[in-house]
């Protein structure tokens, strides 16, 4: 193993990896480091067998040396980064048996949070240029989707509702509900758990309609926000054929729109990218009133973000629009009711541990401004509304095309973010 890098060079890696960026990750990256080292000493004394998901992985590296030998190539490089972090394939391994297994625990110091444990567990390998190579691999990325999918049926049992107290360090406690604004949700306080049958019910826990009042009902131009956060992107002009670099991301049509047949009249259309924290509302929302015209979920990338071997302040937040392009997603094409707004393809993004996209509308249904169409299980993630070409105007700030941002404006459910021209 070569020298480890300077602290500062670490420290810069960690804080520009997109989960630090968005909050996935804790600011304070000693608290990640205490909570891996933690994961380590019970899996270096765990004897139990291999979960099924995590045994099929293993089964995978057995009969793939390539493949096994990359993993282990990330490893070593992101020992690195921290030289008392996961020591072999073995380790991960194990750590990825106990993760399936818990509900992320409330801490009530806001820098040391850390919900999103597989991407703990991978952030040094994350932040390697090898990790780049194996997150992108698909059959190392399809064994990840199935070993997140045990979790959340973990998150989906009664056994992941430990977590849900009225404790300090509860989910249901005063550091919590102030922090997450839970006093905007239907919670049954007069209930043990809150009244949720789970970890994932409460995640996506419904709002209280005075909450998100919809302000744009009446105004058959209007184009409100399917979903809570903060606008990354406003891109006018989005290509078709368009190549993603590292620095200049532009929308690739092609591939954001997966196998939808008429993709072609969104050539040259704008787009408008949000993304949700993992304190956001987590259900999505009909941006406009029509009838629903093409459903999809694409199985794409979980955990590749962008990499530069160069220590880039932005490349974590930049990565969002990367992930748009490459990421598990939905693809919702909704045809107005009005002509003069056209089609409107949503487009939720799974970023990490959240590519659980849950849509709940078919081909046909109608819907109206506001009517919920779907939700992510567990986390944060990012949302895309990509329009005809010329049809709309923005109402929020659109900031510069070539500049993706992680503290835009923010909007809500049911508020205007556009009107047909």
């Amino acid at each position: 193993m070569t020298k480890p890098m300077a602290e500062e060079e670490i420290e810069a890696r960690y804080q520009n990896l997109y989960g630090r960026a968005a909050g996935y990750l804790p600011r304070n990256r000693k608290a990640a480091d205490a909570w891996e080292a933690d994961l380590l000493r019970r899996a270096r004394v765990r004897t139990e067998p291999h979960v099924p998901s995590v045994q099929a992985l293993e089964d995978m590296l057995n009969n793939d040396k390539e493949l096994a030998d990359l993993v282990e190539q990330t490893i070593q490089e992101a020992l690195e980064l921290h030289p008392q972090g996961i020591q072999c394939t073995a380790e991960m391994l194990t750590g990825l048996d106990i993760i399936t297994l818990i509900a992320p625990p409330y801490t009530r110091v806001q820098e040391n949070q850390i919900f999103f444990p597989m991407s703990a567990l991978f952030r040094y390998m994350m932040a390697v240029g090898s990790g780049w190579d194996l997150f992108c691999r698909q059959n190392f990325n399809d064994a990840l989707r199935a070993i997140l999918k045990e979790w959340c049926d973990f998150l989906d049992s009664p056994a992941s509702r430990s977590v849900l107290t009225t404790e300090p360090d509860g989910w249901l406690g005063q550091a919590a509900y102030e922090q997450f604004k839970l006093y905007e949700f239907q919670i049954n306080t007069d209930e043990p758990y809150g009244g949720f049958a789970s970890y994932n019910e409460f995640f996506h826990r419904a709002i209280k309609p005075e909450f998100r009042p919809n302000a744009a009902q009446r105004d058959p131009k209007a184009v409100v926000s399917p979903t809570d956060g903060s606008v990354v992107r406003v891109y006018p002009d989005a290509r078709m054929d368009a190549t993603i670099t590292l620095k200049a991301q532009p929308y690739s049509l092609e591939k954001i729109l997966g196998a939808y047949p008429d993709k072609n009249i969104f050539d040259h259309g704008d787009v408008i990218q949000i993304f949700l924290s993992g304190a956001d509302y987590h259900r999505w929302h009909a941006p406009v009133d029509g009838v629903v015209e093409y459903v999809e979920k694409v199985p794409g990338l979980m955990f590749s973000e962008l990499y530069d071997p160069v220590v880039d302040k932005s490349a974590g937040t930049l990565s969002q629009g990367y992930q748009a392009n490459v990421n598990t997603r939905g693809i919702v094409v909704i045809r107005s009711e009005n002509p003069d707004i056209g089609k409107v393809c949503v487009v939720p993004v799974g970023i990490t541990e959240i590519s659980s996209v849950e849509i709940g509308v078919g081909v046909n249904d109608r819907v109206a401004r506001g009517d919920e169409i779907g939700k992510f299980s567990y986390g944060g993630s990012s949302m895309c509304l990509v329009f005809e070409r010329g049809k709309v105007d923005f109402t929020v700030p659109p900031g510069d095309k070539d500049i993706v941002t992680d503290d835009g404006a923010l909007v809500f459910v049911n508020s205007s973010i556009a009107r047909a021209k």
